[in-house]
């Protein structure tokens, strides 16, 4: 099987993301991962919930773009001061980048304020799937602190 677009992205985020940012993205998850599986069920339920809702880097870098560029084209319009035409085409080019080489200069901000990759998400999904026992009919685990350890390494990487 072979890695979708999206996996691609991710992976690259991750790969010209500095190591710090990523270990900090990775013990985030992992403390909330042991959080949730002290709160049970119903706040594991909660927390799939909001990791439905939660912007992921690819939509955070689609939708600053796109805000700059028409505000800076609305400028352009206003103003005619060609000056304001620099902008767009600025930020289309970091948006370029991002596409070719999964990396452009807002990234290590983003990642910073941890903006995680949709691929960081869907695997915090699945470890607290695991944690409330969506797949416990696949196989027996002995007691839940081996569910909470197969649910570390789901994320794990």
């Amino acid at each position: 099987m072979t890695p979708s677009n999206t996996d691609q992205i991710a992976d690259r985020v991750r790969e010209h993301s500095p190591s710090t940012f990523n270990k900090a993205i990775d013990r985030e998850t992992e403390g909330r991962l042991l959080r949730y599986a002290a709160m049970g069920e119903e706040g594991i339920t909660r927390q799939i919930e909001e990791l439905e809702k939660e912007w992921d880097m690819e939509r955070l870098l689609e939708t600053n773009a796109s805000t700059l560029t028409v505000a800076a084209m609305a400028a352009f319009g206003l103003t005619r001061n060609k000056k304001w035409l620099f902008v767009p085409g600025f930020v289309m080019s970091f948006f370029f980048q991002h596409a070719v080489q999964g990396w452009c200069p807002p990234v290590p901000v983003f990642r910073r304020a941890g903006v995680r990759t949709r691929q960081e998400i869907e695997r915090e999904k699945y470890a607290l799937k695991v944690l409330r026992g969506d797949f416990n009919d696949l196989g027996a685990y002995e007691n839940e602190g081996e569910i909470t350890e197969k649910a570390l390494r789901a994320v794990a990487r």
